[in-house]
């Protein structure tokens, strides 16, 4: 029996001392834990918070830049569309240009052609009038050195003339 009294004994203390440790733990160190554990609870919300709200805003950024690069290409686009246009249009402006200015010199050469033409033909006329005159003159140096050939000439040219 005197082995169950100290067993008593020993229960009776631990039980106590485990009672005054809770009572110390728990007036001195579970506030200060728990406030400490809340504390860094908090600290993971917040940094988790922050996370969420760094990665949204990596989304946000990533779709803006995507948004931006499609934008950008559009614009591209359209600048180089609008390049071939004024390419385009300088290119049949020139021809344009070109086909008036052949147009102009093959005008001016025809007018050119055509007054050497008539200043030939004149200049034909003139020696061909030259020529007939010499040549009447030689005739009729011939026909009229006698009288009875210019009394013939005469009455044949009056022959050939009208009144009216």
């Amino acid at each position: 029996m005197d082995l169950v009294t100290p067993e008593i004994g020993l229960i009776f203390w631990t039980t106590i001392s485990f009672l005054v440790l809770l009572f110390i733990l728990g007036k001195f160190a579970w506030k200060p834990i728990l406030n400490s554990v809340n504390e860094r609870e908090e600290g993971i919300r917040k940094a988790l918070n922050e996370a969420d709200k760094a990665r949204q805003e990596m989304q946000d950024l990533k779709s803006d830049n995507e948004k931006i690069l499609k934008e950008a290409r559009v614009e591209r686009d359209l600048l180089l569309k609008e390049a071939r246009e004024i390419k385009n249009s300088m290119i049949e402006e020139a021809k344009e240009e070109a086909k008036n200015q052949a147009t102009k010199i093959i005008e001016q050469a025809k007018t050119s052609i055509e007054n050497e033409k008539l200043a030939a033909i004149s200049e034909i006329k003139n020696q061909v009038a030259d020529l007939s005159l010499n040549i009447a003159e030689k005739v009729v140096k011939g026909e009229l050195s006698d009288k009875d050939k210019q009394l013939k000439l005469v009455e044949q040219l009056l022959g050939e003339v009208k009144l009216q």
